[in-house]
Parts: C-alpha cells; sequence; structure tokens
C-alpha cells in the first residue's frame, strides 16, 4: 500500500495556524510546497523564516538584507537604537533589498528607580569595574532606555514592511496606527494566554518564544517562571487556540527544526542564533568564538546583565551575580547600569564580562553568509520531506 503524503498541504479550510486541527474538514486537493504557508503568503515571503530581531548590534543592514534577498524576512533589532539610527538603518537596508523585512522594539514596561538599590549594585558591579579600568560609580543615565514613541514615530514615517515587538502588547493606538499603514505586526508570546491576548488585541502574526530561546523572555501576562515552556510543548497548544498564523521560535537551527515546527502546527519559524555567526552579522568576534565552542550544557536563564530574565552562555559575571540576585534592580535599569561593563569588556575581548545571549542549540552555530543559512536550511526541510514521502 502506498505511503501517505505527509508533506504540510496547506489550503483555503486551513486554520491560520498552517495546519488543520477540523478532523471534519475536507481534504487539501493538491499539495503545496511545504514553504507556502500564511506566513509567506502574508509576508509576501519566498520562505517562511524569519531572522530574529535581536538587539545589540547583530543585526546589521547587510544581515538584514542578505536574509531578505535570500527569500527569508530579516529584522532589524533597535530596542536599543535612536530613532535616528533606526532611520539610518532602515534606509541602508532599503539600498541593499527591495524585499520585505521587519524592525523589532521592546513594548515599554514599567519599572521604578530606587537609589537604594542602584548604590547596592554598583558596589556589588565595583570589581569588574575597578578590573577594566572604568569609574567606579558612573554618574546616573540620563534615561535607561530610549523613547518608545521616538522609535514608532520613525517605523510609521518610514512605513517599514513588518513591525515586531516583545516584552509586552502595543496599546490599541498603537496597533491602529500601524495597520493604517499597511505595517504587519508580529507579536511574541511564551504562553497560550499571552497568545490569546495577542489576538484579541488584532496582531498579524505571533511568534511563540519556547524556552530554549536565546536572548531575553518575551513574557509579559504572567511570572516568567510560569512561562518556561519548550517550543515543543507551545506551539501545538497555541495553534489549537488561536487562527491567527503561528511562527515558532526557540532552538531552531537548521532544517530539521523549521521540519518539526511545521508538522506541530506552525506556518513559520524564527531563528536568531543561527544567525549570530553569518558572516554578515554585527556579533562581536569573541562571542563569535563562543557560540561556536559552545554544547547543550552551555546556556542558562540571568537576570543579571538586564534585570530580566534573557538565555545566555554562562560565564563569570553571571555566577557573580547569581550571589547577589536578590539586589538586581529591574530592566532597564540593570541594563544601564551594565552597560559600561559590557562595552569595556567587549573592547578587551573578555568574554566573561560580555553578555553572550544564545539559545540551547548555539552548538550547532555555523560560520557562512545568512544566504547560504536559508538555503541550507530549505535544502534540509525539502530533503526530509521527500525521505519521509519516499
Amino acid at each position: 500500500m502506498a505511503k501517505p503524503n505527509i508533506t504540510p498541504a496547506f489550503s483555503a479550510n486551513e486554520t491560520a495556524s498552517g495546519l488543520s486541527t477540523d478532523t471534519n474538514a475536507a481534504p487539501s486537493s493538491a499539495s503545496l510546497p511545504w514553504y507556502q504557508t500564511a506566513v509567506s503568503e502574508k509576508l509576501n515571503l519566498r520562505y517562511p523564516i524569519i531572522q530574529a530581531g535581536m538587539a545589540g548590534g547583530g543585526t546589521t543592514p547587510e544581515l538584514v538584507a542578505a536574509v531578505s534577498n535570500a527569500g527569508g524576512l530579516g529584522s532589524l533589532g533597535a530596542g536599543y537604537m535612536t530613532a535616528e539610527q533606526i532611520r539610518e538603518a532602515i534606509r541602508r537596508i532599503r539600498e541593499l533589498t527591495d524585499r520585505p523585512f521587519a524592525v523589532n522594539l521592546f513594548i515599554p514596561e514599567p519599572y521604578e528607580v530606587r537609589p537604594e538599590d542602584i548604590a547596592a549594585m554598583n558596589e556589588a558591579l565595583g570589581a569588574y569595574r575597578r578590573k577594566l579600568g572604568l569609574p567606579e560609580a558612573p554618574p546616573a543615565p540620563d534615561r535607561y532606555s530610549e523613547p518608545f514613541e521616538e522609535q514608532l514615530k520613525t517605523v510609521l514615517e518610514e512605513r517599514v514592511p513588518a513591525f515586531s515587538f516583545t516584552f509586552g502588547q502595543p496599546s490599541g493606538d498603537v496597533i491602529d496606527r500601524l495597520r493604517s499603514r499597511g505595517i504587519v505586526t508580529i507579536g511574541t508570546a511564551t504562553t497560550v494566554s499571552e497568545a490569546v491576548q495577542l489576538e484579541q488585541a488584532g496582531i498579524d502574526l505571533i511568534v511563540g518564544q519556547g524556552s530554549e530561546a536565546g536572548g531575553h523572555r518575551g513574557t509579559f501576562a504572567v511570572p516568567h517562571e510560569q512561562a518556561l515552556v519548550g517550543t515543543m510543548a507551545l506551539i501545538p497548544q497555541i495553534a489549537d487556540r488561536v487562527r491567527v498564523p503561528i511562527i515558532a521560535a526557540g532552538g531552531i537551527m537548521d532544517g530539521r527544526g523549521v521540519a518539526a515546527a511545521l508538522a506541530l502546527g506552525a506556518s513559520g519559524v524564527q531563528m536568531g542564533t543561527a544567525f549570530l555567526t553569518a558572516l554578515e552579522s554585527g556579533a562581536h568576534p569573541r562571542y563569535q568564538e563562543e557560540l561556536k565552542r559552545s554544547t547543550d550544557e552551555s546556556t542558562t536563564l540571568t537576570r543579571a546583565f538586564s534585570g530580566k530574565p534573557a538565555r545566555g552562555i554562562r560565564n563569570s559575571f553571571i555566577a557573580d551575580m547569581e550571589r547577589c540576585e536578590a539586589r538586581i534592580p529591574p530592566y532597564p535599569v540593570q541594563n544601564a547600569l551594565t552597560r559600561d561593563i559590557r562595552q569595556a569588556a567587549a573592547r578587551a575581548g573578555d568574554a566573561e564580562g560580555m553578555s553572550l545571549w544564545a539559545g540551547q542549540a548555539s552548538a550547532l552555530c555555523r560560520t557562512e553568509g545568512a544566504a547560504d543559512i536559508i538555503r541550507r536550511t530549505v535544502r534540509q526541510v525539502s530533503e526530509l520531506f521527500g525521505r519521509l514521502n519516499a
């Protein structure tokens, strides 16, 4: 008896998440290529592969454009950029590609600045500052984060194709302003309840961020300890609850991860760590070295660098800060307090003082062009489904 065709086939009666969960639905009359999904259609992409918007300088215009030119969606991680820096980067990206791309920002969260917390943390950071030749008590920053409204204004004025965000949910007014300019919105959820909230708010696409993902957690509706759901468990549960197309993120480094995500109910994937060692990446060379020599046991979740839980490669700074965990102020205060240390450590090539954000599959990193990463990933997915259908 012939084997059934198990390549994901997407039809008009599918759920928006990419795979029908209705057992009574009529079968598709003809299978489409695996890369023709609700995500690729919505974003006008050749392949439903998104390069994550990783703030901090790794997502250079060259990286963003290379991913988009290769058929995916490049994303500018602009959370720490000024409005003018964002504008310059967008215009540079447009010089390099005429394909869709995204800009990623952080949704502001309420926080409190307490002088006693800052004094206690500066005391704890003193040893690192002395080691790096920095002032032990730097002046307080003028502001702890870039003004979101100014950043958003640039995104709106430049009419970027897609706007992705994390750390929360934009107001209805923000969503309406984005929609009025034809900008596709992409939100981040780490639980089913967060995904439901984003769908109810009118977000176009939802990234389901599994606990394996590198960098900051996008949790916003529950305590972060309750939102450490793995990608394999999270994606099918979100897909069963919302009709918005789902993008899987967390631990996806190659075609094997893409194929698994599609089987779980996603209509696309978001890959971050895989692009940090791309030739076009702006990640520090020392950072890239640590990624390539990491193992499955290298990463940990920490608040040490920013005050917000994030996954990165464990180093001395993380270990030292664990001894004063209760004294770490919230994001973005801690992020501002450690900035001089992170920057000085980078100048010195000292990985022990750098924030080395990485997902749990970082050991699969390679040094190659971004377009090669896309091509290799697409080839692997096609070969996998080809073998399964043989």
